[in-house]
């Protein structure tokens, strides 16, 4: 079980740091997308709803910087349905919506997109921090 926690946070991590280059390789693309997916997968042997929904929504974000809506949406609806599944609120459902949107807006449905964005932009979010971020990434999504 400690392999599992250990790995999927490490490959979780390990996308983040390939998201941030600027200089990435197609190798390096496709590396993101196998960590990812590995990073789920070690996630739903071990981790909680919120690390499926997480797990979901990096997928989707992996894919959205990738230029390609439709496995971006799908992982955005996925981490939505996890989290009505599991009564997910906040932060996480949130972001499910912002995941749903960045994909629209890269496949060019702006109106979908803004629809997505409007949900996203109403669910309440505790934390302040939390708030900020989600209305910066907000303001990134049709740029």
């Amino acid at each position: 079980m400690t392999d599992h926690r250990e790995l999927a946070r490490t490959l979780f991590n390990s996308v983040w740091d390939l998201l941030d280059r600027t200089d990435r390789t197609p190798a390096d693309d496709d590396r993101m997308i196998h960590m990812a997916h590995a990073s789920r997968y070690h996630w739903g042997e071990v981790g909680t709803a919120q690390n499926l929904i997480r797990g979901e929504w990096q997928c989707a974000r992996v894919y959205a910087v990738l230029g390609r809506p439709e496995p971006a949406l799908w992982h955005g609806r996925r981490a939505l349905a996890l989290c009505q599944e599991h009564g997910v609120t906040d932060f996480d459902l949130a972001f499910a919506h912002e995941a749903i949107a960045r994909a629209h807006a890269i496949a060019g449905r702006t109106d979908q997109a803004r629809e997505s964005l409007d949900r996203a932009a109403v669910v309440p979010i505790a934390d302040p921090e939390d708030r900020d971020q989600l209305k910066q990434d907000l303001a990134s999504v049709l740029t």
